[in-house]
C-alpha cells in the first residue's frame, strides 16, 4: 500500500493505492476529512471496432450507507442514479474525455464510489481528484493530472471547498477543473457576479488546484504503473493527401450553404463523390479514410475562413448573434408560453404555476427536501432531423436542464409574495446550437407571461473560440458545427448586472484568464442584445397571473389552533375544501395558504379559517349558543370549538335560583367575554351586557 497525504483547506487529503480493488487497471481511495471515495479505472485491451468515438463511461454513486441510513421507500437497494449523481458523472467525464489521447477507442470506465459522506469535506471535488489520480497511475494511455475545486464566496472572500452549511452564505457556487497550467472545465451558479469578479474567482480555483496536482505526481512517482503501448492509427501521408486534393473543392463549395439542413445534405453528396471516386474494391483507400479525412478537411476549412478571413459558415462576423423571433402567449391553456427562435435553434418552453403541494421531493446525502422551482429540458429527436428511440432523459437533458434552472433561480420572486410553485418545460422543436441558452431565454419569457415577477429578466448565450498559435477568434452565438471545430464552448447566462450560471469546457492546452476575460465581455455585450430583443416582446411580467393560475390568499394563525382546523383524520380540512372547491395548505408555524382558480372559493375558505381560528377578545361581545346547562351555570360556544361559561351570578342582575327556569339548551344569547378563570377558561357575563367598563 503507498500513501500520499497532506493538510488541504484544513482537513486531512490521503491519496492511498494497493489496499482495495488491486484487480482494477488503476484505483484511488480518497480520504478527505471523513469523506472516504474509491475510485477505479479499467480499460479494454483492444480497441472497439467500427467506434467513430471514445467509448468512456464515467460513474458517479453515493451509497446510502456511506450517510448512516437506509434507503427510503419499498426498494431498499441503490438503483437509478439521482439527478445529483447523474450531473456529477457527466462532469467527471467532460475535463477527462479530450485528455486521452486522440484514436484510443479502448472501452474506458471511470466509477467513483462514495462510501462515507462528510458534508464538510465535498465528496464529489474527492471523486474527480480521485479519478484522475487513478488513471495516472493505472496502464491506461492517459498522462495530464487534473484536480476540481469548489470555489464559494462568502461575505465577499473567496473560499476553497466550502462546506454545505457555509455555501448556504455564498453568493457563488463555482466547480472548476484545472491541469497545472490552465483551467480545463467550469460550472457556476452566482447571483448577479459581475464579470471581473468571476475572473477572479476562477483565477483563485486554479491556484487551489495545483497541490491537488502534485499529490498525483507524488502517488505516480511512488506506485505508478507502465503505460501501455499504444499508438494512434495514421492514415498513410499519401493516402491522406489523395484524398484532400479530392476533397476540398466540393467541401468548399458545400460551406457556402447557409442553412443547415441544406449545407449537411452538400456535404454528404461531397463525401458520396469523393467515395466515388477514390474507393474502389480491394483499393487501399476506404469509406472509414474518406469519412475521417473529409472531417479533418471540413474543420480545417472552416477554422481557416473564421481566422483568416472573419467568415462563419452562416455569414455572420464573430461577435454577431443570429435573427431573434419571439411569440408569447401560443399555447392558449398554459399558464405562460414562449416560443423562441434563434437562427435555427428554437425552443417552447412552458411555465406552470402550482400550489406548495406541487413542489417536487428529493432525497440526497442532503437530506429530504423539496423544490417550489423546477425546470425540465426535452430534446427530441425531430429537432435535429433524426429518427431516434425516445427514452428517459439522458446525461445531456438533465446537464442542459440544469444549466438552464440554475442560472434562472436566482432571479426568481420570494416565496413571501409569491407563494407559487413554478415548473419550466423546455421542448426543443430545433437544434443548431445553444439549445440551453434558448431554454434560458425561453424560461425567463414564458415566466414573465405567466405574471411571475422576477427581479430582473434573464438571458443566456453560447461562446466558442477558434486559435491557431497566437492567432484566436471569440464566436458569440455558436452553431452547432462551430462547437464540434471549435477549442471552446462557453455558455454565460445573466441578467443585464451580472452572471447568474457559467458553463466552460476548453479542448485546448491553454486559456488565459486573459482570453478568459475577453470571452466573458463579449458575452456580455452579446447578452444584452438578447436582452434588447426580448424587451421589445415583453419588457416586464405581466401585471396579473393567467386567469386559469391559482389564486393564493395567506393567513397567520396561533400554531395552538391547527387542529381546529385539520379536525380528528383530517375531518374539517377535507370538509372546507370540498364545500369551497378551494386548497389548504398548512404549516407547523401556523402560516395557512389557501389556493384556488376562483378567487371567490379562496375567499370563503379564508372566511371559514377565521372563523374556526378566531382569537377570543377580553371585553368583546359575541353571540353564542348554549350548549349545555349546568346547576351553577351554562356553557355558551361564541366561536367554533371555543366555549366559555356564563355563572349562574353573570345571567342577571336579578337574582336566579335555577339555570334551567331562564336558559336553555339551542337558546342563542348574547355575551360579553370577561376574562379567564384560574385554569385559564375563559368566564362570559350576558348581565355585563350593555354596561360600561
Amino acid at each position: 500500500m503507498k500513501q500520499v497525504k497532506i493538510d488541504y483547506q484544513g482537513q486531512p487529503l490521503i491519496l492511498e493505492t494497493g489496499r482495495v480493488a488491486k484487480q482494477a487497471h488503476g484505483s484511488v481511495m480518497v480520504h478527505y476529512g471523513e469523506t472516504v471515495v474509491l475510485v477505479t479505472a479499467t480499460a479494454n485491451k483492444e480497441a472497439n471496432e467500427g467506434a467513430s468515438f471514445f467509448p468512456l463511461t464515467c460513474v458517479y454513486q453515493v451509497k446510502t450507507y456511506s450517510q448512516g441510513r437506509i434507503l427510503g421507500g419499498f426498494v431498499k437497494r441503490e438503483r437509478m442514479p439521482s439527478e445529483a449523481e447523474t450531473l456529477m458523472s457527466r462532469m467527471i467525464d467532460r475535463p477527462l474525455r479530450p485528455l486521452f489521447p486522440q484514436g484510443f477507442l479502448s472501452e474506458t470506465q471511470v466509477i467513483a464510489t462514495v462510501l462515507s459522506y462528510d458534508a464538510t469535506a465535498n465528496p464529489a471535488m474527492a471523486a474527480m481528484l480521485g479519478a484522475s489520480a487513478a488513471l495516472m497511475i493505472s496502464d491506461i494511455p492517459y498522462h495530464t493530472p487534473i484536480a476540481g475545486v469548489n470555489v464559494g464566496r462568502i461575505n465577499g472572500k473567496l473560499v476553497a471547498n466550502p462546506s454545505q452549511d457555509e455555501m448556504a452564505d455564498s453568493d457563488l457556487d463555482l466547480i472548476l477543473v484545472a491541469k497545472e497550467d490552465a483551467i480545463i472545465m467550469v460550472e457556476a451558479g452566482s447571483k448577479m457576479l459581475r464579470e471581473e469578479d468571476m475572473v477572479e474567482a476562477l483565477e483563485f480555483g486554479h491556484q487551489a488546484a495545483l497541490p491537488l496536482i502534485q499529490m498525483q505526481k507524488d502517488l505516480v512517482e511512488a506506485a505508478g504503473k507502465a503505460k501501455r503501448e499504444f499508438t494512434a492509427p495514421v492514415i498513410d501521408p499519401k493516402i491522406r493527401k489523395t484524398i484532400e486534393k479530392a476533397a476540398v473543392k466540393p467541401i468548399t463549395e458545400a460551406l457556402k450553404v447557409k442553412t443547415k439542413i441544406e449545407r449537411y445534405a452538400a456535404l454528404d453528396a461531397a463525401k458520396a463523390q469523393v467515395v466515388e471516386q477514390l474507393v474502389k474494391e480491394e483499393g487501399e483507400i476506404t469509406k472509414a479514410m474518406v469519412s475521417e479525412v473529409m472531417g479533418d478537411t471540413k474543420r480545417q476549412i472552416m477554422r481557416e475562413a473564421i481566422l483568416k478571413k472573419g467568415i462563419r459558415v452562416d455569414g455572420r462576423k464573430a461577435e454577431d448573434v443570429r435573427p431573434i423571433e419571439i411569440e408569447l402567449g401560443i399555447l392558449p391553456k398554459a399558464h405562460g408560453s414562449a416560443l423562441f427562435t434563434r437562427g435555427e435553434t428554437q425552443a417552447i418552453v412552458v411555465s406552470t404555476l402550482g400550489t406548495k403541494d406541487d413542489e417536487q421531493m428529493v432525497e440526497d446525502p442532503h437530506g429530504l427536501y423539496t423544490k417550489p422551482f423546477y425546470l425540465h429540458y426535452n430534446f427530441p429527436p425531430y429537432s435535429v432531423g433524426e429518427v431516434k428511440r425516445m427514452g428517459a432523459p439522458g446525461r445531456r437533458e438533465i446537464g442542459h436542464g440544469n444549466l438552464a434552472e440554475r442560472g434562472l433561480k436566482s432571479v426568481l420572486p420570494g416565496a413571501d409574495s409569491f407563494p407559487y410553485t413554478i415548473r419550466i418545460v423546455s421542448e426543443i422543436t430545433e437544434s443548431n446550437g445553444s439549445s440551453s441558452m434558448a431554454t434560458v431565454c425561453g424560461g425567463s419569457l414564458s415566466m414573465m407571461d405567466a405574471g411571475v415577477p422576477l427581479a430582473a429578466p434573464m438571458a443566456g448565450v453560447a461562446m466558442g473560440m477558434i486559435s491557431e498559435g497566437k492567432k484566436y477568434a471569440i464566436l458569440t452565438d455558436i452553431l452547432g458545427d462551430e462547437d464540434h471545430i471549435g477549442d471552446m464552448d462557453f455558455k454565460v447566462v445573466g441578467t443585464e448586472k451580472g452572471i447568474t450560471a457559467l458553463q466552460m469546457d476548453i479542448k485546448i492546452d491553454g486559456l488565459s484568464l486573459e482570453l478568459v476575460a475577453k470571452a466573458l465581455a463579449q458575452a456580455k455585450a452579446g447578452r444584452l442584445h438578447i436582452l434588447e430583443e426580448m424587451a421589445k416582446a415583453i419588457p416586464s411580467a405581466r401585471d396579473a397571473v393567467a386567469s386559469n393560475a391559482p389564486r393564493f390568499i395567506q393567513c397567520k394563525i396561533n400554531p395552538a389552533k391547527i387542529r381546529d382546523i385539520i379536525g380528528p383524520g383530517g375531518k374539517i380540512i377535507k370538509g372546507i375544501q370540498q364545500e369551497t372547491g378551494a386548497k389548504i395548505e398548512i404549516d407547523d408555524s401556523g402560516m395557512v395558504y389557501i389556493s384556488s382558480a376562483d378567487l371567490h372559493a379562496a375567499e370563503r375558505a379564508l372566511a371559514l379559517v377565521r372563523e374556526m381560528t378566531q382569537e377570543v377578545e377580553i371585553g368583546a361581545i359575541y353571540e353564542g349558543e348554549i350548549k349545555k346547562i349546568m346547576d351553577f351555570g351554562a356553557f355558551v360556544e361564541i366561536l367554533p370549538n371555543t366555549q366559555g361559561l356564563v355563572h349562574v351570578s353573570e345571567i342577571s342582575d336579578e337574582r336566579v335560583e335555577r339555570v334551567e327556569d331562564v336558559l336553555s339548551e339551542g337558546q342563542i344569547v348574547t355575551v360579553k367575554a370577561i376574562g379567564l378563570d384560574k385554569r385559564g377558561k375563559l368566564k362570559l357575563s350576558m348581565k355585563a351586557v350593555g354596561h360600561e367598563d
